[in-house]
């Protein structure tokens, strides 16, 4: 069931604010890039991202998933000298999330139980172990006794 919708296109994307800089004042976001031309996809500043798009996160906060769409377009920043990526899909093409079936849900919770039996004396304790050591805060070095 695919619905047709039309594409996005640059004229779209763009952001007035940040047109408005670039026309009046001659300042150019880094990152700003709606058409595509310098970085491949349509890109956007952090916190300029045009409404309709989303990032993974977003989504699954919606509970939404990309639902197999190519990405739409980018937001690039800098985080302490690293350049960071956050890649955005259109809403109107996600779909909602499929929910986990019994038997998914009974595996999580054998593995979530798994994760508070310690290795050493093999009691189940009410927090997860630390995997760094592999044994509960009793039979750990230096632990409560």
């Amino acid at each position: 069931m695919t619905t047709a919708t039309a594409p996005i296109t640059a004229t779209d994307l763009r952001h007035p604010v940040l047109d408005h800089l670039a026309d009046r004042i001659g300042i150019r976001a880094e990152f700003y890039d709606p058409a595509g031309h310098r970085h491949g996809l349509p890109t956007f500043p952090f916190h300029y991202a045009p409404d309709g798009l989303a990032t993974r996160r977003q989504l699954r906060a919606a509970g939404l998933r990309p639902n197999g769409q190519p990405i739409a377009a980018q937001i690039l920043w800098r985080h302490r000298k690293h350049l960071r990526c956050a890649y955005l899909y259109r809403l109107d093409l996600a779909a909602p999330k499929r929910p986990a079936t019994p038997a998914q849900l009974a595996a999580i919770g054998k593995a979530l139980q798994a994760r508070r039996i310690c290795r050493h004396c093999g009691i189940t304790r009410p927090y997860y172990i630390p995997r760094s050591t592999g044994a509960c805060l009793v039979c750990e070095p230096g632990g409560p006794r």
